[in-house]
């Protein structure tokens, strides 16, 4: 699948790996691969049936949710969470009143992890993805998140972005509150022959710090007491585990070392991971007297639906959509409440915010068909744009592409065509 050298530079390192594990996303894993590896690495066969299939794809080495103490209500945010795994474990935990958040760089694992959400029937606020590098700043205010989860991914990065990012990890933690990292850590010095294969850095090897620098980084980054434990976790299950490529599972020994692993990351040559590595369980918490108090922490997500799809549409487009008496393949909707003073769009369906995340699957009945849904509220950047954002996550979960979301650009504010108005009484 890879073959050839770790790039030079950090963002070499990093697109590199994006593009690895886009692939994976693209391309999907065996199920008994996936549920192999998950197994080994301690997730249990009860959390594996109450999430979908897709949410797991072989690329864990531990279990965080299992050891966080994740409680209703909380804010969870998950670092490089792929599919979606560890985000949904989470979400059944801190429950309709909590959030559950995934970042990760790679934008077919935000879409694959979303629809995963959708499939669970979960929606933003309470489960949200976004893509974003994890070697930039996180897109989540100070001192906002209950606990913080990542699973065999800070290895993935280069060093100075496993630096930058734990120092994020402490200044978005809440004072007092936990990170639960599962992650590989190098045995020995790797040589340079190690070090540059890039099968063995996407594969979560070569780019493992030693027991004694991780130390050092989340020290630097102010947890004073990290407890790091090893797990005993076989890394050669990344290997071994699961069919043996195919469509399906051979049943003939002799043809083994033939036919391709199932395993989705690249095979190195480097011999048995476990010389070389092992997977550690690392908790750490934010001591309490930083920042502002925890009960007066931010929101962690300002704005979830600037990182969701939708349209734009200016409104003098809107204008001639409703001026051209062939054109009946969209709908309108006014998402305001009460502020609906000086009339409406003509044509307006008005669908209150407040209600619109809860009446999705009545919505879409309705609107399902509907070629362009143009959503808006006062002004473009507000309830219209949300709601835009909520029913086009929705399409994406189910695969639907007849209908699309849009917002009307600048909203009502903007609209500047009394002879397309409405008053507000005859809505």
């Amino acid at each position: 699948m890879l073959a050839g050298t770790v790039p030079t530079t950090d963002e070499g390192v990093v697109d590199a790996v994006c593009d690895a594990y886009s692939s994976i996303a693209r391309d999907g894993t065996h199920t008994e691969y996936a549920e192999a590896v998950a197994k080994a690495f301690g997730y249990t066969v009860e959390q594996l049936k109450s999430i979908p299939a897709d949410s797991h794809m072989g690329l864990s080495c531990g279990n965080p949710v299992a050891v966080a103490s994740i409680k209703e209500g909380e804010t969870v945010l998950d670092l490089g969470s792929g599919a979606g795994i560890d985000v949904l474990l989470a979400a059944q935990k801190v429950g309709p009143k909590g959030q559950a958040i995934g970042l990760d760089m790679s934008i077919d694992m935000i879409n694959l992890a979303r629809k995963n959400a959708t499939q669970q029937g979960y929606r933003p606020p309470q489960v949200v993805f976004i893509q974003t590098k994890l070697t930039k700043p996180l897109p989540v205010a100070t001192a906002s998140v209950d606990c913080i989860l990542s699973n065999c991914v800070i290895n993935l990065l280069p060093d100075t972005g496993k630096a930058a990012l734990m120092k994020e990890i402490y200044r978005v933690l809440k004072p007092g509150s936990r990170l639960v990292v599962d992650d590989i850590i190098a045995r020995k010095p790797f040589p340079d022959t190690v070090r540059s294969d890039l099968s063995a850095y996407i594969g979560c090897i070569s780019g493992a710090l030693q027991l004694e620098q991780y130390r050092a980084l989340m020290k630097d980054a102010g947890f004073t007491d990290a407890f790091f434990v090893e797990t005993g976790g076989d890394l050669e299950v990344y290997k071994a585990a699961g069919p043996t490529g195919g469509d399906a599972p051979t049943s003939d020994p002799s043809t083994k070392c033939c036919v391709a692993t199932a395993s989705p990351l690249p095979q190195t040559t480097i011999g048995n991971l476990n010389e070389w590595a092992a997977s550690y369980q690392i908790y750490a918490k934010k001591v309490s007297s930083d920042n502002e108090p925890a009960d007066k922490s931010p929101p962690a997500l300002n704005r979830w639906w600037d990182a969701y799809p939708k349209d734009s549409l200016a409104s003098d487009e809107v204008a001639s959509l409703l001026r051209d008496p062939e054109r009946s393949d969209y709908a309108i909707i006014d998402v305001r409440e009460n502020d609906r003073v000086g009339g409406h769009v003509l044509g307006s369906v008005q669908w209150r915010a407040d209600e619109f995340a809860g009446s999705l699957d009545k919505f879409y009945d309705e609107y399902g068909k509907t070629e362009q849904v143009i959503f808006y509220c006062g002004s473009s950047k507000g309830r219209g744009s949300r709601c835009a954002a909520w029913y086009q996550d929705y399409l994406n979960g189910k695969g639907h592409t007849e209908s699309k979301a849009c917002v009307l650009e600048g909203g009502y504010h903007g609209w500047r065509y009394p002879d397309l108005v409405d008053g507000a009484s005859s809505l």
